[in-house]
């Protein structure tokens, strides 16, 4: 019995929706990574993209365990001597609390060529609005 590999083309994506109000980063983005892979279909194939899209609304509504807003740091820089900053978990939601959620996703994802084009399948949007009821998306049901 031979392995069935489906290509880009023969794949059908869908749109699923997650209200991310109340819910543990973690293990929200670990579902969604899933999903925006393909994991979750039985056409799974490791080397194409065969993932759905997935738009999370109230981004700034997430919750972190412990004391993750205080402790948590992220980090940026411009590889110039002495240009490393670094914010706070809270301060990274008060200015932009989309990037929490994009970020726990991607470091979720092989680092590939692949799982660059996996990540722009993934819509993030702090408030409940989002310009996709077009696609009809479908609520995600996570665990």
């Amino acid at each position: 019995m031979q392995t069935k590999s489906y290509s880009r083309e023969e794949i059908e994506k869908s749109w699923w929706i997650v209200d991310a109000a109340g819910k543990n980063l973690g293990r929200m983005s670990t579902e969604i990574a899933s999903v925006i892979r393909g994991k979750h279909k039985a056409t799974y194939t490791p080397n194409a993209d065969t993932g759905d899209f997935v738009i999370v609304v109230n981004a700034e509504k997430i919750q972190m365990s412990g004391n993750k807003w205080d402790e948590k740091k992220y980090y940026t820089h411009s590889r110039f001597f002495g240009s490393t900053r670094e914010k706070t978990a809270g301060q990274v939601r008060a200015s932009n609390p989309e990037f929490i959620i994009t970020n726990a996703v991607e470091h979720m994802l092989p680092k590939n060529r692949l799982a660059r084009q996996q990540i722009k399948h993934l819509k993030v949007y702090a408030g409940g609005e989002h310009p996709h009821t077009a696609q009809n998306p479908q609520a995600l049901a996570l665990k």
